[in-house]
């Protein structure tokens, strides 16, 4: 099968989450200006990036979601659209909270874009990188958030949910920073992004501070386990993504397919150079990527390396 697309596919587009719904893909990220959410919509991956991007929320004035509007993601649950997505307060930017966007709508591009607010965690903390995924009958929530009765900044939780903003378990601890590539520049765990396949729910996850030293993690449980039983999640012990070919800080990574469903995507933004000037978190230049991936035969994902800037390469079945 030809892959038609180049890297990166979109500049500036850190957090990149690209879905397949209705035949059509919808590609959301992290604006350079952390101001606001845009979508984009094509029939074939290679047309989004000349793709017309349309705003569809932008930040408050002041308040709850004033500031630092971060990695939003597009999901379709029950027939509606939900953008879950992270947001500051302008008088305390760093008051990073879960948000959800409703819209009834059939094209998420139009109708009304409705603010069903915080969601509400029992830690109340610096909480982030929310993503939703239905299994065993459940609708669960996997996120990132603070605990300052431990080392790391922040760490992945697992909740199911009684509707898309309202929490309906207590949350489960199931990755803690504690790995030494984990804790490069800040402990972390954040950007979880979940895989169903091969009898296992995986979740990939980002770590460590968001220079040349950001990569991804592995999680995996078997499929008919108690998901909140922190004791059926597995671990890899070293990084399955990170910096090569000239393409750094790897990682917020999605999950798609290709139109047939054939092929596996691997979704995430890099940078092409290692060095920063300043504050990693304001150097736009993290670009969004599409690669595939192949399977190794224990059932876990082979992702490879980043590839090079130019064409796609198929990845090996």
């Amino acid at each position: 099968m030809s892959l038609n697309w180049s890297h990166p596919l979109i500049p500036q587009r850190a957090d990149p989450h690209l879905s397949l719904h209705g035949g059509r893909y919808w590609f959301t990220a992290s604006v350079p200006g952390f101001d606001a959410i845009e979508l984009r919509s094509a029939a074939r991956i290679e047309d989004l990036p000349q793709a017309v991007p349309k705003i569809v929320w932008t930040r408050h004035e002041r308040g709850p979601a004033s500031w630092h509007i971060w990695a939003p993601e597009l999901h379709r649950v029950d027939g509606r659209w939900l953008i879950y997505f992270a947001g500051g307060e302008r008088d305390d930017i760093w008051k990073i909270r879960m948000h959800v966007l409703e819209n009834a709508h059939d094209d998420p591009t139009q109708g009304e874009w409705i603010e069903r607010g915080q969601i509400r965690t029992p830690l109340d903390d610096f909480a982030l990188d929310a993503t939703t995924f239905r299994h065993g009958g459940e609708q669960y929530l996997c996120w990132a958030e603070a605990d300052t009765s431990r080392q790391g900044k922040t760490n992945i939780y697992l909740a199911t949910l009684a509707n898309a903003w309202t929490l309906k378990s207590a949350p489960t601890l199931i990755s803690e920073a504690v790995l030494p590539w984990e804790r490069i520049g800040f402990a972390v765990n954040e950007g979880p992004a979940v895989l169903q396949r091969h009898g296992r729910v995986l979740i990939a996850y980002s770590a460590a501070a968001t220079d040349a030293n950001y990569c991804m993690g592995l999680l995996w449980a078997d499929a008919q386990a108690d998901l909140l039983d922190a004791s059926v999640w597995h671990k890899s012990p070293v990084p399955v993504f990170a910096s090569a070919n000239g393409q750094y800080g790897p990682g917020h990574n999605s999950f798609t397919t290709t139109l047939d469903g054939r092929t596996d995507l691997l979704v995430y933004h890099a940078r092409n150079y290692r060095d920063i000037v300043g504050d990693p978190l304001h150097d736009p230049n993290r670009h969004a990527r599409v690669q595939p991936f192949s399977w190794r035969a224990d059932g876990l994902p082979e992702f490879g390396q980043p590839q090079p800037d130019g064409p796609v390469q198929e990845a090996d079945a």
